[in-house]
């Protein structure tokens, strides 16, 4: 790894097909241990249910509102700071049941890559 800027490119957001828009703020293979991406849920949108395999992924929320649904637990009221856990293996999606966007940041350890991610629809 080397001393770099990497510089946000708002125009790379592009729709996943789980149902949420990605902007990827870091995703380096010369950097395995972590991405970080930007999604984005429009409102009554609700993420389909998924699991990563061999990656831990924390959701920190940075507008909006929304309920997570991960693995066994109640679902949960997120709001701007809240931090949700989803260990490696775990059912979770989200829904955006407020009035504007949800925006939160994915930071994956380590870092996602395609083949990890499984729906459970």
């Amino acid at each position: 790894m080397t001393e770099q800027v990497h510089k946000h490119n708002p125009d790379a957001e592009y729709f996943f097909h789980e149902r949420c828009w990605i902007l990827e703020s870091w995703n380096d293979a010369k950097d395995d241990a972590v991405s970080i991406a930007r999604a984005r849920v429009e409102v009554g949108v609700t993420t389909k249910p998924h699991r990563l395999e061999g990656v831990v992924e924390r959701y920190l929320i940075v507008q909006g509102t929304g309920i997570v649904t991960i693995g066994d637990l109640e679902p949960e009221r997120m709001n701007p700071g809240d931090v949700a856990v989803v260990p490696s293996g775990i059912s979770q999606q989200i829904c955006n049941d407020g009035p504007i966007d949800l925006v939160f940041y994915c930071i994956c350890t380590p870092r996602f890559i395609p083949a990890c991610y499984e729906s459970l629809e």
